[in-house]
This record gives C-alpha cells, sequence and structure tokens, in this order.
C-alpha cells in the first residue's frame, strides 16, 4: 500500500517542526500518511570508522526502507544558527552513506518554522538546494513565521494569509504525487 511519510528534522520532544508537520499531516484526508517522531531515534554522530567496524544502525535501515517506500515526504526542518540542525544533519549524512540516492524519484513538501519572523527560512533553503543531490524534488515549500503567534495546537495555522500559503502548497504537492 502506498502512504506519504511525514517528519520534522528535529529531535526535541517538544518540536514545533513537528507540530506543523503533524497538523499538515492530520489535515490530508484521502490518502494514508505516515507520521514519524524522530524525537526517540537514536544516531551516533557519523564517522567512516563507525560505519566500517560498525555498519549501519536498524533503525537507520528502517528509516530508509520508509522512505524508499513512500510516495512522498511532508518534512519540516528546524533551524540552529541559520542551518539545519545537527541531528537533521546526522541522518542525512547516515542516510546518504547507506544509498546516495536514498531519495530518488521523490517528490517533497519541503516546510520550517521557528519562534522568529523569518520562520526557519535560512535552514529551508539549505536543505532546499541540499535534497536534489540525493535524488529527491523539492516540489513546494512553506515557511511560518512565529510559530507562537501564528499557530495553535489542535487547529494549526492561523493567520488567514499563511493557512492560504500552507494550503496552496501542500495542494501543488499532492497533485505531483
Amino acid at each position: 500500500m502506498s502512504y506519504l511519510l511525514a517528519f520534522a528534522g528535529s529531535n526535541s520532544s517538544r518540536s514545533i517542526n513537528f507540530k506543523l508537520v503533524k497538523s499538515t499531516a492530520t489535515s490530508i484526508g484521502n490518502r494514508e500518511v505516515r507520521l514519524l517522531d524522530m524525537a526517540g531515534m537514536l544516531l551516533p554522530v557519523y564517522s567512516e570508522d563507525l560505519e566500517r567496524d560498525e555498519g549501519y544502525p536498524p533503525n537507520l535501515m528502517e528509516l530508509l526502507d520508509s522512505i524508499r517506500h513512500a510516495d512522498g515526504l511532508i518534512l519540516s526542518v528546524n533551524e540552529h544558527n541559520s542551518n539545519p540542525s545537527a541531528f537533521f544533519k546526522n541522518v542525512l549524512d547516515w542516510l546518504s552513506r547507506a544509498d546516495k540516492e536514498f531519495l530518488l524519484g521523490t517528490k517533497i513538501l519541503l516546510m520550517s518554522t521557528s519562534r522568529g519572523r523569518r520562520g526557519g527560512a535560512a535552514s529551508l533553503e539549505v536543505v532546499k538546494a541540499l535534497l536534489p543531490r540525493f535524488g529527491g524534488e523539492v516540489v513546494a515549500s512553506f515557511s511560518l513565521p512565529s510559530f507562537n503567534h501564528n499557530f495553535v495546537e489542535n487547529e494549526g495555522i492561523t493567520d488567514v494569509e499563511l493557512v492560504n500559503a500552507h494550503k496552496k502548497a501542500l495542494e501543488l504537492f499532492l497533485s505531483k504525487i
């Protein structure tokens, strides 16, 4: 059975990017969406020595398998110092070592949010440029600024213009699947 895989590039148990992903995933009514909470995913920092001596961690291979079988990805990336988090970069490092084209043919809705006015836009742009190197196609993107002001848990995005921008990005993504 086909499905969409949705997760955030954050390992925080209180990730606002996961809240955005979850809200987006639950708004899709006509497709199966598998929501993955990365907060429990433990991965050692990538090193060639570790890869050579111990191989690939089992949880990484499960993630890789889930990505390969998904029709598309809904991904929201957090931002640390204008870049993706070290956690997300480490996940990408491991995935790309297991399969350089782990996203081959995968359509992606890429999002970001932060508590600031830029909404994680710098991290979003870095990741948008990076994912095609692994075969992915970012077909739509969305950045939610000022999370605490523009999002209410169990309701979603509250600003009408941002609701419309999010809806447009989601519809574009779904039309490409």
